[in-house]
Parts: structure tokens; sequence; C-alpha cells
């Protein structure tokens, strides 16, 4: 199977169904009373240090200390578990579903996130670049820089510990960064968007592509 026809079959995925399914789950134990229902819209939080706050989808009281949890994602609620409104659930419990609609450069990013080779954050943690890759980046571009398997190229801190963090993969460039320095990152979460050098042709065309075709542009 080519790359191309991979590719194709990502597009028409997109092109049938151009939407985000976000889970929402209880951020811990405790009572949860619902504030939306199905169908409802709701919006992330926003504003230049986002100040405007996100939808509240839900209060969760435990030991009579109540928390409203907003939402993080722009949507509609697809679906929700009214089963559970007015119960006590446990943490990470499905609560609801935002069927969130994608912008054109999150398509893009989707599509390449299944394209390129993603190397994970090992532990949940904050994490920088290598000094060494650091200055690379910094002269030439993230795109510039080529790494191979072994090569040291993040520092993870955790309780205050810098520990190096070697890359296990193909060798490939700096294509994209996921993580932003010192913004703490979830354990199996990507850090980096490894490309193989032959297929750097392949992910413009693609992005080209998705410019191209995409009839929304906002």
């Amino acid at each position: 199977m080519s790359n191309e026809i991979d590719f194709d079959d990502l597009l028409c995925k997109y092109k049938s169904d151009p939407f985000d399914y976000v889970d929402v789950l209880a951020v811990h134990t405790g009572r949860v009373l619902f504030k939306v229902v199905e169908g409802e819209e709701v919006n992330a939080a926003s504003g230049e240090w986002q100040q405007v706050p996100g939808t509240g989808l839900y209060e969760i009281n435990r030991e009579r200390n109540p928390k409203i949890i907003a939402a993080r994602t722009n949507g509609t609620v697809a679906q929700i578990n009214t089963e559970f409104d007015g119960q006590f659930v446990e943490a990470g419990e499905k609560l609801m579903t935002i069927k969130h609609p994608l912008k054109k450069k999150e398509i893009i990013e989707n599509i390449l996130k299944e394209v390129l080779f993603l190397f994970p954050a090992p532990e949940t943690a904050k994490y920088f670049f290598a000094m060494d890759i650091q200055s690379r980046i910094e002269k030439k571009g993230a795109r510039a820089v080529t790494i191979e398997s072994g090569e040291e190229i993040l520092t993870m801190s955790l309780m205050k510990r810098d520990t190096p963090v070697y890359y296990k993969g193909q060798r490939g460039v700096v294509h994209s960064i996921y993580f932003n320095p010192g913004v703490s990152v979830a354990q199996g979460e990507p850090l980096l968007g490894i490309c193989a050098p032959e297929k750097l042709p392949l992910i413009q065309k693609i992005i080209t592509r998705v410019k191209a075709d995409w009839d929304t542009d906002h």
C-alpha cells in the first residue's frame, strides 16, 4: 500500500467527519451535577490571557468542596451519561463527549500525527530541549535538525530533578513540536513528530492538498 493511498483514506475520513470527539472524564471522585444538556454548544476559555472562563460542564462535590469543571474545547455536547447526574462517581469515569469542529490547521496536525513518528513523554513532567538541540534549532529552524536514535534530545524536569532523555526511533528531522518548554506534559502524550527525510515531500503534499481542498478556512 502506497503512502498516497493511505493519505487519500485519511483525507476522506476527515472530509466525511471533520470533528474530534473529546471525552470528558471525572477529574476526581465525588458527586456530579451536570450543568449542560445534550446538543448544547460549549466554549473553552478564551481571551488573550484565557481570562474568559469556559462553559461550566459539571460540578463535582467531594467532602463539601464543590468545584465547577469548565470545557477545554469548543463544540457541542454530543453525548452525556445522564445516569450519573446527582450520583457519586469514581475518578476517570466518562461523563460526556464533546464534538469539536476541526479547523484546517487541526486537520493538518491530526493527519500529520498519523504519518509522522511520534516520540512520547516517558513520564508526566516538564520538558526542555537539550542545549545542543536547542542551539541547532535556533540557528537553522527545527525542520533543518536531523536526530539519530540514541541521541540526547531533551531534558526531563521532574520533582526538581533534571534527567536527560535519549531519542529512540527512526532517524529523521524534527517536523512538529508538541510541547512548550516548562509546561507539564502527561505521560504518553507526544513531545515531537519526527519525519524520515524521504517522507518530507509527502508531508508537504499533504499540507498543500488539505489547504487547497478544504472548503472551510476558519
